[in-house]
């Protein structure tokens, strides 16, 4: 096989999803790669993601994971709106909710990381804490592991990028909260709750829950909630948790079974609702992949975007035999359009729990008509598909 990439060094900041992607990619191309995540071991939280369209399963193909994906997808996806007597308002379709191919966030991450762990080293439980341009490369800092030179820095490592911080600045020049917070948690399913994720709303609150298709004593919850920007560094698990107590006490249906076991749950994903908008996603040898560049919380095909992304980012290094001041700008140029796609849309928050009572009931009347459910699956796909991307295996 041929290896543009040999001897290119690369540290990648991020375990999520699209670190461990466009790490397996980079290797492919015989690239020497090192991926740090600040967890000790791959996150178990997160909800269901989803692909859609001939652009997402292609790469997913390209990398050998589709079979895999598809042995462990949830086959739900629809999406159930009731009253708080637990009546079916209306619903959306799978389709629309799951796309082709719905998984496990904590599924998908685990089969990309396994993918490649023969060949790509991880370091879990440490992260960057300095970046520093050389004559021959970058040196970087960890906070326990050895300082290292590399060739390049990827930060793959999300919404509040570490990366993005050393190498562009602040996260308050690039990230917009857009007044919403999201929470989901893991709990004992002895509601009955089934696989179709069954949503409650009020004004500026929404909770949901889903039986988990493959341990059905055991159920998902996620809440969406009006909230006011928060200082994430400084909160700790219980005050995440005190948060979403406090945002959904009083409130009837299952959201008090909810609360007890929100207490009781072990980790708690919890984040904003917000945008990022970075004018440009590399600078020298540093370069932001995925929801680090261009994210927006529960905004529709971020991991597919990131995916992609992972494959665009790596198939131009090598086709640049490495060459970051050829290889970053031509990624650039290939994945803004594409991405930026999903951020013209309206806020997720908004969407999921309305803020007022007149703008909930738009919104149900909205999403019960069929025409309309037709018109977004048919949108949500080709927004996912982009015919110009390159065969970068027949190029190289």
């Amino acid at each position: 096989m041929h290896t543009p990439l040999r001897g290119f060094r690369v540290l990648v900041s991020g375990a999520g999803v699209a670190g461990p992607a466009v790490a397996w990619w980079l290797a492919r191309h015989g690239a020497e790669v090192t991926v740090v995540e600040a967890a000790p071991a791959l996150r178990i939280s997160g909800f269901a993601v989803d692909f859609r369209g001939p652009t997402h399963l292609g790469v997913l193909a390209a990398m050998g994971v589709l079979d895999e994906l598809r042995a462990v997808q949830t086959h739900a996806g629809a999406m159930s709106r009731v009253d708080e007597h637990d009546r079916e308002i209306f619903r959306l379709p799978a389709e629309f909710a799951g796309g082709e191919l719905e998984v496990r966030r904590r599924d998908l991450s685990r089969i990309l990381h396994e993918h490649g762990a023969d060949r790509v080293e991880y370091l879990f439980g440490d992260r960057i804490t300095a970046l520093t341009e050389t004559a021959d490369g970058v040196r970087v800092d960890l906070a326990r592991g050895a300082s290292r030179t590399v060739d390049l820095v990827v930060g793959a490592d999300g919404l509040h990028s570490g990366v993005r911080r050393l190498a562009f600045g602040p996260e308050s020049a690039y990230v917009t909260h857009l007044g919403y917070h999201l929470a989901g948690w893991d709990l004992p399913n002895d509601l009955g709750a089934g696989p179709v994720p069954r949503q409650y709303n009020v004004p500026g609150r929404m909770a949901s829950v889903a039986a988990d298709q493959r341990e059905p004593d055991r159920a998902t919850a996620l809440v969406v909630f009006a909230s006011p920007r928060q200082d994430h560094d400084r909160l700790g698990l219980d005050r995440q948790k005190a948060l979403v107590a406090d945002a959904f006490a009083g409130l009837g249906w299952h959201v008090p079974r909810l609360l007890a076991g929100l207490r009781d749950a072990p980790e708690l994903y919890f984040d904003a609702i917000a945008r990022v908008r970075v004018p440009h996603w590399h600078a020298g040898r540093a370069v932001l992949l995925g929801d680090a560049a261009w994210g927006v919380t529960l905004g529709g095909m971020g991991v597919g975007a990131g995916l992609v992304g992972a494959y665009v980012l790596a198939g131009e290094l090598a086709l640049a035999g490495g060459d970051h001041r050829v290889a970053l700008p031509a990624y650039e140029r290939r994945m803004r359009a594409y991405a930026g796609r999903w951020q013209r849309g309206a806020s997720p928050g908004r969407f999921l729990a309305p803020a007022t009572g007149w703008g909930l009931w738009l919104r149900d009347r909205l999403l019960a008509a069929r025409p309309v459910q037709s018109l977004l699956v048919r949108s949500t796909g080709s927004l996912a598909t982009e015919a110009d991307l390159p065969d970068y295996a027949a190029r190289v």
